[in-house]
């Protein structure tokens, strides 16, 4: 695995990072917090068409531009920075990941190009109505129905549910978990927006009744590609913790520079500096995580099952612990609507919880080594 950076990507970084600064700033993030679907599509598209940042990890032979894994963390990343409220992550990861996980070239060809480009929306249905991520839990059921498949059943907490206009539907069809692409205009199919404590993010639940659905690979394959595409997204999410997690830090150590008492600044109180080095320690120790995760993926390495586990457990509290330590520095302030520091606290808790919280994870790691 190569854990270096290169040139190249410190290039990408930079421009991601002005793109969110000025396409996506906050303000502009707080106005879409407001709208149903949380999407400028203007900025969808340029982040799609202009910057490729979309297709950045999805094959050139499917239309992307055939990066690794590697890069698509930094994009992640830095949209993490900035509580991006797009699509990409139910797009160009879970939904991305999942049609490369399967062995359907043929719904690879159809639908990944159009994925790629931005011009179709994709999201992955998986999560019922107790929110767990365990597969076997699933109860959505498909049917036979002539050529095609019914699907009945409903899904909750599908991540920019409302705007995805490709859905992929897991769901249990011969006795096997098998996966599913839903067109979102499907009739049978409702769509109802779920209100949030992070309202940068945008969950939709979906009901599904007698919805005509496309059989992804064969029936069974379902339980394979879903663990592929946990385990990717899991790793993609501590990237977008990571990011949050050190915008939250720089945003406290720049307002202990500039705020002060008793005449001086509180950020020379040694008892704040103890606190901000330990955040630095943690943030910079998940730094070095999420880039030998990403890396794993990009390598394709059988270490993969375990990292993910790992680093999403501890970008979680990390990311936590660090919101609500800026939130606490920040004093009266940091508890305001008016402040980001909030902000930043609501989308460490979400991340928290979804694909599954630390406990969660650490179970899940303890199972995959028979412990």
């Amino acid at each position: 695995m190569t854990l270096g950076v290169t040139a190249e990507q410190d290039e990408l970084r930079d421009s991601v990072r002005r793109f969110v600064t000025d396409r996506a700033p906050l303000p502009r993030v707080r106005e879409l917090m407001e709208t149903e679907d949380g999407l400028d599509r203007a900025v969808w598209d340029q982040a799609s068409s202009q910057l490729g940042l979309v297709g950045l990890a999805i094959p050139e032979e499917y239309g992307g531009a055939g990066f690794t894994f590697s890069e698509q963390a930094i994009v992640l990343e830095e949209l993490g920075a900035g509580l991006y409220g797009g699509p990409y992550l139910a797009s160009a990861v879970l939904a991305a990941t999942a049609l490369l996980a399967s062995a359907d070239q043929g719904a690879q060809r159809d639908l990944l190009p159009a994925i790629a480009s931005g011009e179709t929306i994709a999201t992955l249905a998986f999560t019922e109505d107790d929110g767990s991520w365990d597969p076997a839990k699933i109860r959505m059921t498909a049917a036979k129905a002539g050529d095609g498949w019914r699907l009945d059943g409903h899904k909750s907490f599908v991540l920019d549910g409302g705007s995805a206009g490709l859905i992929l539907v897991l769901a249990v069809a011969d006795g096997g978990l098998s996966l599913f692409a839903v067109n979102a205009e499907a009739p049978g199919l409702t769509r109802t927006a779920l209100p949030t404590m992070d309202q940068t993010r945008k969950l939709a639940r979906l009901d599904l009744d007698g919805v005509p659905g496309r059989l992804i690979g064969e029936t069974g394959d379902g339980a394979a590609v879903i663990d592929r595409v946990l385990d990717v997204a899991a790793i993609a999410l501590a990237a977008e913790q990571l990011g949050g997690a050190q915008r939250s830090l720089d945003l406290t150590v720049e307002y202990t520079k500039v705020r002060h008492q008793f005449g001086r600044p509180i950020g020379s109180f040694q008892g704040l500096k103890h606190r901000m080095a330990d955040l630095l320690m943690e943030v910079e120790s998940l730094r070095s995580a999420v880039n030998y995760a990403a890396a794993a993926v990009a390598a394709g390495s059988d270490e993969v099952p375990i990292v993910a586990s790992l680093v999403k457990a501890y970008a979680s509290e990390t990311y936590f612990h660090v919101a609500a330590e800026s939130i606490q520095m920040h004093g009266g302030i940091g508890f305001t609507w008016e402040h980001d520091a909030h902000l930043y606290f609501k989308r460490a808790k979400s991340s928290e919880l979804f694909l599954g919280d630390a406990s969660y994870h650490r179970e899940r790691l303890a199972q995959r080594i028979g412990l």
